[in-house]
């Protein structure tokens, strides 16, 4: 990788707590929080604590932002195969609506935290905190991009986000979500514009609020607010 690539993750943070004795420490991360349709998904990854050759095992991990959709789905499988522990939670498009893109992630999160195997000693978060979780945490801009844990956390959570969209896709193949995976393209605006929101759509964001007024006037034009 040269200087101008993007940036490898590491396990600086993790060796850190594990020397102080946090066997499990778990990284968290979600996706699907710019979707316009879809479920917002979390991932929480607790990779083994002092393993040998660990970061020479999961070299190709990156932000799964960075990475090719081929990628994503072997280094997931990777990290699957080396973690101690991981669970995947979600928020349905209409709690993103009720709790908004920011609770719903938190949301997400605390449910992935729920199904882990083992509960962690300390969590390594992607910018945000969790503040009714009373478990040790550290809260990290660009946390995919530097923590290992982290960004093993964001590849589980959009692999298994994009194989639900693929899926949903069958339903809703006007949509064209195996393509877009329920973010904003033209292709989806021109469906939205065409044929109106379906159940997967997030209809408190202005564009999926724009559709369904030209559909049903009389609908939750309170809960319109713009994607940030």
């Amino acid at each position: 990788m040269t200087s101008h690539g993007p940036r490898r993750p590491n396990l600086r943070y993790e060796a850190r707590l594990w020397r102080q004795g946090c066997v499990h420490v778990a990284g968290l991360d979600e996706v699907g929080r710019g979707a316009w349709a879809g479920p917002l998904v979390a991932a929480a990854v607790v990779l083994p604590a002092g393993r040998a050759n660990l970061a020479r095992m999961l070299r190709g991990v990156r932000d799964s932002k960075v990475m090719t959709a081929a990628g994503r789905d072997c280094w997931a499988d990777a990290i699957l195969g080396v973690a101690q522990a991981w669970a995947v939670g979600s928020a349905a498009p209409g709690e993103v609506d009720d709790f908004g893109p920011l609770g719903a992630t938190r949301l997400a999160m605390q449910r992935a935290l729920d199904a882990l195997a083992v509960r962690p000693d300390h969590l390594l978060i992607d910018y945000l905190r969790l503040p009714d979780c009373p478990l040790p945490q550290t809260a990290m801009p660009r946390g995919d991009a530097r923590m290992l844990s982290v960004a093993a956390a964001s590849v589980v959570a959009k692999v298994w986000r994009d194989r639900v969209m693929m899926m949903h896709d069958e339903n809703f193949p006007e949509f064209g979500l195996a393509r877009n995976k329920g973010y904003g393209t033209p292709e989806h605006r021109r469906a939205l514009e065409r044929l109106g929101p379906t159940p997967l759509h997030r209809l408190s964001y202005y564009p999926v609020a724009q559709a369904r007024a030209r559909f049903a006037p009389s609908g939750r034009d309170e809960m319109v607010k713009p994607v940030r």
